[in-house]
């Protein structure tokens, strides 16, 4: 696979587009070299407008390209795989997979065990160049994992993890961005209770979880570590954080994560 080579983006939903947006932006390619594909393709005329090429036929796609996205609902997959397979060459192709709670072993059962598979878990942020995305292989090559890598990193942080650790990958950073947005939400509604506007809580909530995480990124720290900074004796913060473990914060948070790896590994159901 060569980065100067086609681009299909089969399934453009918001993952595959906020990726296309991101190779582009980031120079990684230029429009013309990604396809896009979608069944409803007059939901595109932007895109082609833009300059991107655009098709409803995803066999024609992976003709015409030698790195494949495969990016539609788990429910789509076995139809999409169905719809390429013929068109599929191990020689020239490689696959990368963003579909939850489908393995590598699952792409190559229906379209060869020879082909490279990659699979990749981003989360919306993708949309902003904030992902944190994972990424596994059992068959890529060193050199197509790192060009993949590459990719991704044009929108956000990538990771390379072992395969069967994809599911809790998924709970943890694709499901986790709607935790951590519902600990900002909830947050913002304490702050109306004690006597803010909505949109002055909302903004002070949400710029006081991005200090937070960037007080982690930035500084290589950990959360105990910054807690401790801002917890003293009988003071308000160690008063609410213990109220808040009292209610089961932590552990309803844990929990959450828990049950949502679960539900990711049964997302996909084979024929």
């Amino acid at each position: 696979m060569a980065k100067s080579q086609k681009i299909a983006i089969l399934g453009s939903g918001n993952i595959g587009m906020s990726l296309a947006r991101g190779l582009v932006k980031a120079e990684y390619c230029k429009p013309g070299d990604i396809i896009l594909t979608r069944r409803g393709i007059e939901h595109l005329s932007e895109q082609a407008a833009q300059g991107f090429s655009t098709s409803d036929q995803n066999s024609d796609a992976v003709s015409n390209s030698s790195l494949i996205i495969l990016s539609v609902l788990p429910q789509q997959l076995d139809t999409l795989l169905g719809q390429i397979n013929g068109a599929i060459d191990s020689k020239r192709h490689v696959v990368v997979s963003v579909i939850s709670g489908v393995s590598c072993g699952d792409i190559k059962a229906k379209l060869g065990n020879d082909l490279q598979v990659i699979r990749v878990m981003p989360n919306t942020a993708i949309a902003i160049g904030q992902s944190m995305t994972c990424l596994a292989s059992d068959n890529a090559s060193a050199e197509n994992i790192a060009e993949v890598t590459k990719m991704f990193e044009t929108v956000g942080a990538v990771i390379k993890i072992n395969e069967d650790l994809m599911t809790s990958a998924t709970a943890l950073c694709a499901c986790g961005v709607a935790f951590f947005l519902r600990a900002i939400r909830a947050a913002s509604q304490g702050g109306i209770e004690i006597g803010f506007h909505a949109d002055e809580a909302l903004k002070m909530a949400v710029q006081t979880a991005k200090g937070a995480a960037d007080l982690l990124l930035l500084q290589k720290s950990h959360p105990e570590h910054e807690i401790d900074k801002v917890t003293s004796p009988k003071g308000c913060t160690i008063a609410g954080l213990n109220e808040m473990e009292h209610q089961g914060f932590s552990s309803s948070l844990i929990k959450g994560i828990k049950l949502s790896a679960l539900k990711a590994g049964e997302l996909y159901k084979k024929d």
